[in-house]
């Protein structure tokens, strides 16, 4: 369930995207520039607007009964985003955009809850941080599939709104197999004010410093180096690379394979217990691939017409493209995998559906990254630039923790040496 509805966002977002910048004229009033930032801005905000209400909902009717209702919706969300394609209506896809990320946001409390849940007690804590890879890792295989899928130069519009709805659909089956989770806390009020819930919400996170302090880290340096890199490979193969919508594909495939191998490696040597060493480890690299993704993307000369595969993949310096992606996202996956499993470990049983809090400072430093690319496109600043801007914005953003919270340092000095 989780594969088919990541899988369908991104095929969804990126099917959006590739039509808006490859076939522009079909859409009045869309600028090729930043639709790609604006689509992505628009997905989040429900993150921010509605984490914390929707993090009390499964603690009182339960995950997998909520899980069921979300699926369900989806299957509405995806009509909706149907007759955007068939319509060619940017504002419906747009409106399917922001419902899908209501999707999402209600979603995202509920699968991270629930695995501490249904692990034995006795090997949780050795086994959380296996279980968080494995999550991460069928979380962004489906990218290759929906890039696949959307990137495609000869799908049509018809093809792609019969493929989400049909995601949606063998979801919501799927969602009936769900074994069945006990509620944690079955006589909670809902507060369904968003805001002052929010604020509630966060105040709770920081009475714990490592809680409240993970997702700050998290999404700063992952949101910036994640979501703004595949938000950028539009225009990156495009514009940089004078490539085709096939060559997002590759991207997209590159992307998310490193950081699936990232998971997977990071399981295996943090010997499935929850090691935040490998968090400096990975921020380290997570800057070291951006910055000379920035160097590898000046050496690219500008071709004449947009390349196809055969093409694209016969230039050497195009392979270093790929291998800087290719590591960018797997030292990336050293970093995220820990810190999910460190909220886990620290949240109280009774409150770890709020983990909530982390999708909020997520919607927050998103929107301003989709912003700041947005702002730095319009005067001038290119996609290599912006691959520069986030590889120093960790690099500061990076040391301002690890002085703030030397824990993260010495015990990778410790797992270094062991």
């Amino acid at each position: 369930m989780q594969f088919l509805g990541s899988m369908n966002d991104n095929v969804f977002k990126v099917g959006f995207t590739s039509l808006v910048m490859f076939q522009a004229a079909r859409f009045s009033g869309v600028d090729p520039a930043t639709a790609a930032f604006l689509i992505s801005a628009i997905f989040i905000v429900p993150f921010g607007l509605f984490s914390a209400t929707s993090g009390q909902v499964p603690d009182k009717y339960g995950k997998a009964v909520l899980a069921r209702l979300v699926k369900t919706f989806e299957i509405v969300v995806m009509l909706i985003g149907g007759a955007g394609f068939l319509l060619h209506s940017a504002p419906l896809r747009y409106a399917c955009t922001f419902l899908m990320g209501v999707h999402s946001t209600v979603f995202g409390p509920v699968k991270y809850a629930y695995l501490p849940q249904h692990l034995d007690s006795r090997a949780r804590r050795r086994q959380r941080s296996g279980r968080n890879g494995h999550v991460r890792r069928d979380f962004d295989r489906h990218e290759i599939i929906g890039g696949a899928a959307a990137g495609a130069s000869d799908l049509g519009a018809i093809l792609l709104a019969a493929a989400c709805l049909g995601f949606a659909l063998i979801g919501r089956v799927v969602s009936a197999f769900i074994p069945k989770s006990d509620t944690s806390q079955p006589d909670l009020r809902i507060n369904w004010n968003p805001f002052s819930e929010t604020w509630r919400n966060l105040r709770l996170a920081k009475s714990d410093r490592t809680v409240f302090s993970e997702p700050a880290r998290h999404f700063v340096a992952v949101v910036r180096r994640r979501d703004l890199l595949l938000t950028s490979f539009f225009n990156f193969a495009k514009d940089v690379l004078s490539a085709n919508p096939d060559i997002v594909t590759i991207l997209l495939a590159t992307f998310s394979i490193g950081i699936g191998t990232g998971s997977l490696l990071c399981e295996k040597l943090s010997k499935k217990r929850v090691e935040i060493g490998l968090v400096p480890l990975g921020s380290i690299g997570i800057s070291v691939f951006a910055v000379d993704l920035f160097f590898a993307s000046h050496r690219i000369a500008p071709a004449g017409h947009l390349l196809d595969v055969s093409e694209f993949l016969m230039a050497l310096p195009h392979w270093r493209v790929l291998a800087d992606l290719f590591l960018l996202s797997m030292f990336g996956g050293f970093y995220s995998v820990p810190l999910y499993a460190l909220i886990q470990a620290h949240s109280q049983p009774t409150h770890r559906v709020h983990q909530a809090a982390n999708n909020i400072l997520n919607s927050f430093f998103m929107i301003a990254s989709s912003l700041l690319a947005i702002a730095l496109t319009s005067t001038g600043v290119g996609i290599p630039g912006l691959f520069l801007t986030t590889a120093l914005l960790n690099v500061v953003v990076a040391i301002y923790i690890y002085l703030l919270m030397p824990e993260f340092l010495l015990r990778f000095i410790a797992w270094m040496l062991v």
